[in-house]
């Protein structure tokens, strides 16, 4: 399983080429009169703006790793494992992708109570206007999904604030206004 932790963690198009098939599988299983190329087409397309939000967090966690994605992919290995890294760069690398980690899911609770209630609706709505496969489909759907996202969420989350205390907390940031008051003095 590492092994393909690593491999997927290194191919980032990979992970796009196999959500998009999970998804277009998950949509046929729900509607199976639809064709299967229409579906995939759409999501794909509909598929766009994520991939785009994937590339630019990937591109900015790289960025905090040192810049390439062996080193990402290292960093992530060792969150994943609990392994607190002993080189100093390291070190200061793994605090930075920790703390953008955090601050990216400080509104998670709220996220997750949102897509409870977007989930709840969609299987109302489905349920008022298609019949029982649909809406135990999707009732299915959301309910794994839900229950996989809170539990997945929260074991990440510790993750990551275990790690922050194991690192020391955030790195030492320079005060604002120190260089222009010693400038002016």
């Amino acid at each position: 399983m590492e092994r393909l932790n690593t491999f997927l963690a290194k191919h980032l198009w990979l992970q796009v080429v196999l959500s998009v098939l999970a998804a277009t599988a998950a949509i046929l299983l729900i509607d199976p009169g639809s064709s299967p190329v229409a579906v995939l087409l759409r999501v794909a397309i509909t598929s766009i703006g994520a991939v785009i939000v994937l590339i630019v967090l990937r591109r900015k966690e790289k960025r905090a790793a040192g810049g390439s994605a062996t080193g990402l992919v290292s960093l992530d290995r060792k969150l994943r494992v609990g392994e607190v890294p002993t080189d100093p760069a390291e070190r200061e690398a793994m605090r930075e992708l920790v703390e953008q980690r955090l601050h990216r899911t400080r509104h998670r609770v709220a996220a997750t109570v949102f897509l409870v209630l977007l989930l709840g609706s969609v299987v109302a709505m489905t349920a008022a206007t298609s019949g029982l496969r649909q809406t135990l489909g999707f009732a299915l759907f959301s309910a794994v999904f839900l229950g996989w996202s809170i539990a997945n969420g929260n074991l990440q989350h510790r993750r990551l604030r275990t790690m922050r205390d194991e690192l020391g907390g955030s790195p030492a940031q320079p005060r604002q206004g120190t260089a222009s008051a010693a400038s002016r003095d």
